[in-house]
C-alpha cells in the first residue's frame, strides 16, 4: 500500500526537479550509509519527519530508493512496455581506458564507473549496445527519474500534435488553445517562444527566495499555474529574450493537454512508447491523485529507454515502421540555436557540430551524436542536484566517450 506521505512527496520541490541547467551532477561521492533503508523505512521517516520530503534534502542513499521507486511516493501515470521490443543487440567493447583531462589532471573512464553516483550508463550506436554498465542495485529494467529530461520529450510531443494536426502552427498563439490567457501577456506569446523559454514575461526563478515565482507557482499545473501566469507583466517582448522559467515548462504541458484533450501520458505510448518499441513499463509523476502531468518533469524510464528516446529523435521522430510521428524536419529545428542562447533549442541543450542533450538534475542524460548515430544514455544519483565536480567529470567523460566511438 502507497504511505499517507507518498501524495506530497515532490509537492514542495516538483519545480527543481523540472530544473535544466548547463552542468548537472553532483559531488565526488563518499561511499553510502550503512543505514538499512527500505523504501517503506523512507516513507516512515518522511510521514515522521525524520527524512525530508525534498530530493534536495534527502541523504544520497534516501534518494537512491526515492529516484528507483517514484510510483510507491507520489501519483503517476503508468506507460506500458510494448510488447515488440525496439532491438538493441549487445555488441560490447572496452571504454576502460579511454580517458579525460580535467583540472590538468588525467582521469580514466573506470574511475567514473566506480563513482556510486552512477547508476547506469548505455552507450548505443544505431541498434548495437557498445557498452553497458549498471551499480550493483540496478539493472537494464531499473526504472530512474529523468527530471528535466522530461522537457525535451514535452517538447518532442509538441512536434507530434503539429504532425497530427492538433497543433496549426508553433507560430499559433498560446491564448488560441489556452483562452483563459487572452489578454494577458502570455496570452500574446506563441508555442515557438515557450519552447525556446523565450516569452520576455517576467520570472524569477531564485530558488532561495520563498516569495519567488518558482517557489510559489513552480509546483503548479491547470488554473492554478495560468491564473499566476496571466498576472505576470512583460519585461522584453516575445521571442527575443531567453530566460530559463520552470513555469514556461509546466505551460508547455498545459498546451499540449488542451491541444490533444487528453493527458501526456497516453499520448506518449500511443504515439512513442508503444510504436517505437520501449522495453519496459515507465511512469510520469503527476501533480495530485488522477491529476496532470507535469510538463517540464519526471518520467521515470529505464537507461535502455532512454537511449531508445534518443534514437527516436535521432531518426527525426520516425518509426520502426516507417511511420512519422513529428514534422519532417522538426528535430534540426529542435535543435537549431536561439537567437538569444545558443545553448538552447526546443528545450534541448545544445553541444555544438550538430550534438545535443537532455539533461536535468542529480546527472540525468540522454546526448545524442547525429553524425556517429550514437546516443549515450545516464542514470545518476549524487550528493547535490548541480554544480559539483561529479557533473564537470561526467561532463568531460562523455565528451571523451563520443571522440572514441567511430562513426557508424
Amino acid at each position: 500500500m502507497r504511505h499517507k506521505s507518498s501524495i506530497i512527496l515532490y509537492g514542495r520541490l516538483i519545480h527543481v526537479l523540472a530544473v535544466l541547467c548547463g552542468s548537472f551532477g553532483l559531488l565526488w561521492t563518499a561511499p553510502l550509509s550503512a543505514e538499512l533503508l527500505t523504501k517503506e523505512v523512507i516513507a516512515e521517516k518522511i510521514a515522521a519527519g525524520e527524512a525530508s520530503d525534498s530530493p534536495l534534502f534527502q541523504t544520497q542513499a534516501q534518494r537512491r530508493l526515492v529516484f528507483a521507486n517514484v510510483e510507491y511516493f507520489s501519483p503517476t501515470n503508468f506507460l506500458p512496455a510494448s510488447g515488440t521490443p525496439y532491438p538493441l543487440v549487445s555488441v560490447p567493447q572496452d571504454f576502460s581506458r579511454v580517458s579525460y583531462e580535467l583540472e590538468n589532471k588525467q582521469h580514466f573512464i573506470s574511475e567514473l564507473l566506480s563513482s556510486d553516483s552512477l547508476m547506469g550508463m548505455a552507450i548505443v550506436q544505431d541498434n548495437r549496445i557498445l557498452f553497458e554498465h549498471y551499480a550493483p542495485d540496478h539493472s537494464p529494467e531499473s526504472r530512474w527519474i529523468s527530471f528535466s529530461v522530461t522537457k525535451s520529450i514535452s517538447s518532442m510531443l509538441i512536434g507530434a500534435a503539429v504532425q497530427d494536426g492538433y497543433i496549426r502552427s508553433i507560430q499559433d498563439k498560446v491564448s488560441d488553445y489556452l483562452p483563459r490567457l487572452e489578454g494577458s501577456a502570455y496570452g500574446e506569446s506563441t508555442i515557438e517562444d515557450l519552447l525556446h523559454m523565450a516569452s520576455g514575461i517576467a520570472w524569477n526563478e531564485d530558488y532561495e527566495d520563498p516569495n519567488s515565482d518558482v517557489s510559489v507557482a513552480g509546483a503548479l499545473n491547470g488554473l492554478a499555474l495560468t491564473d499566476h501566469l496571466a498576472a505576470l507583466p512583460r519585461e522584453a517582448p516575445s521571442g527575443e529574450r531567453f530566460n530559463y522559467n520552470t513555469g514556461e515548462a509546466n505551460l508547455v504541458g498545459e498546451l499540449l493537454r488542451a491541444a490533444i484533450g487528453t493527458n501526456a501520458a497516453p499520448y506518449l505510448s500511443a504515439k512513442v512508447w508503444q510504436p517505437f518499441g520501449m522495453e519496459h513499463d515507465a511512469t510520469w509523476l503527476l501533480d495530485a491523485p488522477y491529476g496532470r502531468e507535469t510538463g517540464g518533469c519526471c518520467i521515470s524510464a529505464s537507461v535502455r529507454d532512454y537511449a531508445r528516446l534518443g534514437l527516436f529523435a535521432l531518426n527525426d521522430g520516425v518509426l520502426p515502421s516507417g511511420e512519422r510521428v513529428l514534422p519532417e524536419g522538426w528535430m534540426t529545428a529542435s535543435t537549431t540555436p536561439f537567437s538569444d542562447e545558443p545553448e538552447y533549442g526546443y528545450m534541448w541543450w545544445l553541444l555544438g557540430g550538430g550534438r545535443y542533450t537532455a539533461s536535468g538534475i542529480f546527472g540525468q542524460k540522454i546526448v545524442v551524436v547525429p553524425d556517429k548515430r550514437l546516443v549515450i544514455a545516464v542514470h545518476s544519483n549524487a550528493v547535490s542536484a548541480v554544480g559539483s565536480d561529479y557533473a564537470r567529470h561526467m561532463n568531460a567523460a562523455l565528451e571523451a566517450l563520443v571522440a572514441a566511438v567511430p562513426a557508424s
